[in-house]
């Protein structure tokens, strides 16, 4: 079977045009999608918990005062407050619960959206806590730790037990967890729950966009794997308005943190009644069961050319290893290329500063002269919403403009949005024309999210849900994944010393420095996948591992598809 008569490829469909499915036409295909990306909903919920995005934070002229040394002066003057209150003052939002603390060695870090505001609870409950600095962070940042390892071992998960099941381990964990912090007697025991909170939030974080794209066709399944982010970025939404709805609430930080687990319970109640991935099913021979799925996503034609496809596949499969493991990935060049491309794409996401901007998103409204608290919290939402809607225009785009153009046009915006950014805030510490400066410095914003959100956002996980065998598929997507989530430790970890070293505009040149980087890696390094199948990705990538010519041909193949009307 050449690369043009594959099912759902460029050329089949040219063929057989009655044969393509759109994103709306399959309610099945669609309703499995919704479900696995309840998995989504987690990662973004909980991720807001662990790494957040947008402290409240303000000068103390508007705020309770408290003393501390010269890093929080330094610190200040970064988040451009007015010189006369860059004192060693420092200003924390009392009522949302989120403030800088300085560590004792002299570096400090931001405390997190809800896990923020549930934090002053504990530490009015918890006196250990509110006299450990250590404590504070060790319950923030534990949860991402579990994401971390919990990733790492989900792709093994993932190819041992198959999709479904991950799900389902990662739900239970998550909710168990979810009860822990909830019901936990003293903080040790809360930490814990982040931990087990954090192992479920990284399992689903590898499963949900490998369950999505083996099930989906090809030609809609970057709109598809993209739904689950849409989740992510609606978790996002969903933390602050938990956060606003239970900060009057007896037990305030109880609620907050148990609540979480209302979305795993649901996930896995609707998750019992879906069948397997197709494809792990068939690798597996179970081919009636793969089959029985298969035929409730394609026609009864374009059916039986899915499974001559599948035999195929399964066949080469067969030919190779049992078991593939973490070191296989590295002995084939075909797999560089891949791991490359796709844990290249999820590093430069965190890189490309995303939660930085969204930092420091309060104090650009700040700069453009607005001061109200309740305005901080209404920016907040807006900024999540935006976010979110962004997502939908990507789910539209990235199967219409392919993965490249889409994260090239991203990275484009993003890198002027940077450097307005930068700008906004180096010209406004200079403490002349602020307000303009300020209102630049929200345009900055405004471009950034605008930018981001359809591109960067989606794109790497559409990518690595696709370009890798699938032999490899759960493995390399769990090492993706948690290059992902050390980037964005690393991001959380560095960010604040490096702007209180050289200031915020050079931190965010700096920035743009990165996304320039990014852009050229897009450009050399990241195939364009859309519209293929599995078996066309993974002849590109052998294409490339051996510098044949074959892969213009196929990508010029999509090109004459897209200019047909």
């Amino acid at each position: 079977m050449t690369i043009e008569s594959m099912p759902g490829s460029s050329g089949y469909l040219d063929t057989y045009p009655g044969r393509r499915i759109t994103y709306f036409s399959n309610g099945y295909v669609l309703s499995l999608t919704v479900v696995a990306g309840i998995g989504g909903l987690l990662f973004g919920y909980d991720t807001d918990f662990m790494v957040g995005q947008s402290p409240w934070i303000k000068p103390p002229s508007y705020l309770g005062l408290c003393r501390l040394g010269p890093y929080s002066s330094s610190l200040a003057q970064s988040l451009g407050w007015p010189k006369n209150l860059q004192t060693g003052y420092h200003g924390a939002n009392v009522a949302n619960g989120l403030t800088i603390y300085e560590k004792n060695h002299g570096s400090g870090f931001f405390m997190v959206r809800v896990i923020s505001g549930a934090l002053l609870y504990i530490k009015d409950e918890f006196e250990v806590v509110s006299q450990s600095s250590f404590l504070q962070e060790t319950i923030v940042s534990m949860a991402l730790v579990g994401a971390i390892i919990g990733a790492a071992a989900g792709g093994w998960i993932n190819d041992a037990y198959g999709r479904k099941k991950a799900t389902l381990l990662a739900d239970v964990v998550f909710t168990i967890g979810a009860i822990v912090m909830a019901a936990a007697p003293d903080p040790y025991v809360l930490i814990a729950g982040r931990l087990l909170v954090g192992l479920g939030v990284g399992v689903a974080s590898v499963t949900a966009p490998v369950y999505i794209a083996e099930a989906s066709p090809s030609e809609i399944r970057g709109g598809l794997v993209s739904t689950n982010v849409l989740m992510i970025t609606g978790g996002q939404f969903l933390s602050y308005l938990v956060n606003l709805a239970f900060t009057e609430v007896p037990g305030t930080w109880r609620w907050m943190l148990g609540v979480s687990g209302v979305p795993s319970i649901i996930q896995f109640s609707l998750m019992l009644f879906l069948p397997e991935s197709p494809r792990w099913l068939y690798m597996k021979d179970n081919k009636s069961q793969a089959i029985s799925v298969l035929s409730k996503i394609y026609d009864p034609d374009r059916l039986e050319d899915e499974i001559d496809q599948l035999a195929a596949a399964s066949e080469e499969e067969r030919q190779r290893k049992n078991a593939v493991s973490y070191l296989d990935v590295f002995k084939s060049k075909e797999m560089r290329i891949a791991i490359l491309a796709g844990a290249g794409l999820q590093a430069f996401q965190q890189f490309t500063g995303i939660n930085t901007v969204m930092y420091y998103s309060p104090t650009i409204v700040q700069m453009a002269g607005f001061r109200s608290n309740q305005l901080a919290l209404l920016l907040s939402l807006i900024v999540a919403g935006m976010n979110a809607m962004g997502t939908i225009v990507g789910i539209y785009l990235i199967d219409y403009v392919g993965r490249r153009k889409l994260a090239l046009s991203s990275l484009s915006g993003v890198l002027v949005s940077l450097v307005i950014l930068s700008g906004s805030f180096y010209m406004g510490s200079s403490g002349s024309g602020s307000g303009l400066y300020g209102w630049l410095a929200v345009l900055g914003l405004a471009l950034y999210i605008a930018f981001f959100a359809p591109g960067m956002g989606p794109v790497p996980w559409a990518v690595n849900s696709e370009i890798y065998p699938q032999a490899y598929r759960g493995i390399c997507g769990g090492m993706s994944a948690t290059v992902n989530w050390i980037s964005n430790l690393i991001v959380a970890q560095s960010f604040l010393s490096i702007a209180t070293s050289i200031g915020t505009g050079p931190t965010f040149l700096i920035l743009a420095g990165v996304t320039v980087l990014a852009f050229v890696f897009v450009v050399v390094f990241v195939p364009e996948t859309k519209g293929l199948t599995f078996e066309e990705v993974e002849q590109l990538l052998k294409e490339r591992a051996r510098g044949s010519s074959q892969e213009r041909g196929l990508l010029e193949n999509q090109d004459d598809d897209d200019e047909e009307p």
